[in-house]
């Protein structure tokens, strides 16, 4: 038998004795018997470990910078956007400050920039104060209790309207819980919103929470039946007028106005009127030649 022969006998006994059922539970074959020239897989487990080696390296941490918007810089160098700075801090405060202390806050050049000061004096809501030399923030109200509070609510529903929330709360931090305690009194009326129930606007309560007078809150039993109430669709809405026998309201409807038709012809409106040049100058002062006179009937 040739050598090729032999060669192929031997390999296919090889095939005849692999088990291919499963590759997963075949056991791993130890370090110990096995040698590099017999297993072809120990040359990918040391390849593994050369690249778990190399894998382990620590990679240097990517800087969380976008390069799309502008760095902070502060307050800036412009002179509108310092003065922006510097008035918005004086409204955050409560009391009067220094112009020094204004300007070492903000980090703006209030003390030193005769522009800026200019521009920060004339701000329709800063207020100097010559006598203390203080400056504070001029806020649409100056109440700061709950007694002023309600006074100013009362003032305000009495010219015909509510007072924002938001503006109270700009002139007295204290004002959204001064309010709910009120709205518990029964002194003022708040509206919501509808999201969250956040404080929106207040009004004054004129008809005091009494038996007497009325102005109790409706009971829970009253309002659950109320909300319980469904309005129809339309289709259910026309039935069930039709067994009352009612009707429903047609609204007045507008007769269309038919398409306006162009005449055929010169372009434009009105024709034209010239003036008249009048040539019988010895007629003047006795007849008006720019009348159209019509012939005497006999």
């Amino acid at each position: 038998m040739s050598k090729l022969a032999k060669d192929a006998a031997s390999f296919k006994s090889t095939l005849a004795r692999q088990d291919y059922t499963s590759w997963h539970s075949q056991p791993k074959p130890s370090t110990s018997t096995s040698s590099p020239s017999s297993t072809p897989g120990d040359g990918l487990a040391i390849a593994g470990e050369g690249s778990s080696s190399t894998s382990g390296k620590k990679k240097r941490p990517k800087p969380n910078i976008v390069y799309s918007q502008p760095a902070d810089t502060g307050t800036g160098t412009n002179v509108n956007t310092q003065l922006v700075y510097a008035v918005n801090h004086l409204k955050s405060t409560q009391n009067p400050m220094r112009l020094q202390d204004l300007a070492i806050v903000t980090n703006t050049p209030l003390d030193t920039d005769s522009i800026l000061l200019e521009k920060f004096k004339a701000h329709d809501k800063v207020q100097y104060d010559p006598k203390t030399d203080l400056y504070s923030y001029k806020h649409e109200f100056t109440f700061r209790n709950k007694a002023a509070l309600l006074t100013e609510i009362q003032r305000q529903t009495r010219k015909g309207g509510g007072i924002s929330v938001r503006s109270l709360k700009e002139s007295w931090k204290e004002a959204p819980q001064a309010i709910e305690e009120l709205e518990k009194e029964g002194e003022v009326l708040v509206t919501r919103t509808m999201k969250d129930g956040q404080l929106r606007m207040v009004f004054w309560n004129e008809i005091k929470p009494t038996e007497e007078a009325g102005g109790l809150p409706v009971e829970k039993e009253f309002n659950d039946l109320w909300h319980s109430l469904k309005v129809p669709n339309d289709v259910d809405l026309l039935k069930q007028l039709a067994s009352e026998g009612l009707q429903v309201t047609a609204s007045e409807s507008v007769a269309p106005k038919g398409p306006t038709v162009k005449k055929k012809g010169k372009r434009g409106g009105a024709p034209r009127q010239r003036p008249v040049r009048i040539t019988n100058t010895h007629l003047k002062g006795e007849i008006d030649l720019q009348k159209d006179y019509a012939a005497h009937s006999k």
